[in-house]
């Protein structure tokens, strides 16, 4: 199991995203103005954000129908810290909040998925050891 991504240098910052499935169509990135100038695309921590948000939710999915719960919407945001260490710039924290709208009858069930969802999501759980995430989930019934 595994995938492949290619990338190639376009001008300045920006960079053409390949993806290893046919249909999946390319993603342009950029840097942020300091660097990059006028970013056409999302910067690589803008990603690694999305990455982690959208993996945390469609866990958070995954334990939901496991549970049979009756999932209305689900919204989140993801907010990135960025700090010089040791003079050089690093994301080192995400703030995740993910809202799920569901019946408040399903409540106890959303709990137990609370206490277990995160565990199985790959990426935030392979960036862990050196980024601090905090996820906070917030329902909306």
């Amino acid at each position: 199991m595994g995938f492949r991504v290619d990338i190639e240098h376009m001008e300045d910052y920006r960079f053409t995203v390949r993806f290893d499935k046919e249909g999946m169509g390319e993603l342009l990135t950029d840097e942020t103005g300091d660097v990059g100038g006028d970013e056409k695309g999302p910067n690589p921590g803008r990603l690694l954000g999305a990455a982690a948000l959208n993996c945390l939710m469609a866990s958070m999915i995954y334990c939901l129908k496991k549970k049979r719960v009756e999932l209305r919407s689900l919204k989140g945001s993801v907010t990135g810290t960025v700090e010089r260490v040791e003079g050089r710039l690093r994301v080192t924290g995400l703030e995740v909040r993910i809202h799920p709208g569901i019946n408040t009858e399903d409540m106890k069930k959303l709990q137990g998925c609370i206490k277990i969802f995160e565990d199985y999501c790959v990426v935030t759980q392979s960036i862990r050891d050196g980024i601090d995430v905090k996820v906070v989930v917030e329902p909306e019934v």
